[in-house]
């Protein structure tokens, strides 16, 4: 009896954990900027692919004291940065947060971002339904992007 009740909770815990909903933004290629002693903003890139439609609406780290989501464009000749509200997520199309266009900036930092560690994000999202939702994600935290050629 207690062999069939131990499996019959084995199962039932099985079908639970098939039917948690995934997550509904797949984060890929997370990285922050390592910054020196003393500086007081970075930034954190990644690309951001959407289930649904969602809206990135902000985010928030015990590492900063505000995150907001920044856009760099050419205006003439003048590169500008500039914060944004929202960041729109189309369902199944890749989302890029990366130097010279959208991020996340990151400012009053706790402490310096140092290579090598992690820093944790809350993402903020809203979906379709105007429903909030948040996603965790540990950045990685690279003196230069990934992957990147030194020379």
């Amino acid at each position: 009896m207690k062999n069939l009740l131990g499996a019959a909770l084995l199962a039932a815990a099985f079908t639970v954990q098939a039917q948690a909903p995934a997550a509904p933004l797949a984060v890929q290629g997370a990285w922050a900027r390592a910054v020196l002693q003393g500086q007081s903003s970075s930034a954190a890139y990644m690309t951001l692919v959407a289930r649904e439609p969602l809206t990135l609406t902000g985010a928030s780290s015990p590492a900063a004291g505000i995150i907001e989501i920044h856009e760099m464009r050419m205006e003439g000749d003048v590169m500008k940065m500039r914060a944004a509200d929202t960041l729109a997520l189309p369902a199944g199309r890749a989302v890029e947060l990366k130097p010279g266009g959208y991020h996340l900036m990151l400012m009053d930092l706790k402490a310096a971002f140092r290579a090598g560690t992690h820093v944790p994000l809350t993402l903020q999202l809203r979906d379709g339904q105007g429903q909030a939702r948040t996603l965790e994600v540990a950045v990685p935290v690279h003196n230069a992007p990934p992957g990147a050629h030194k020379h």
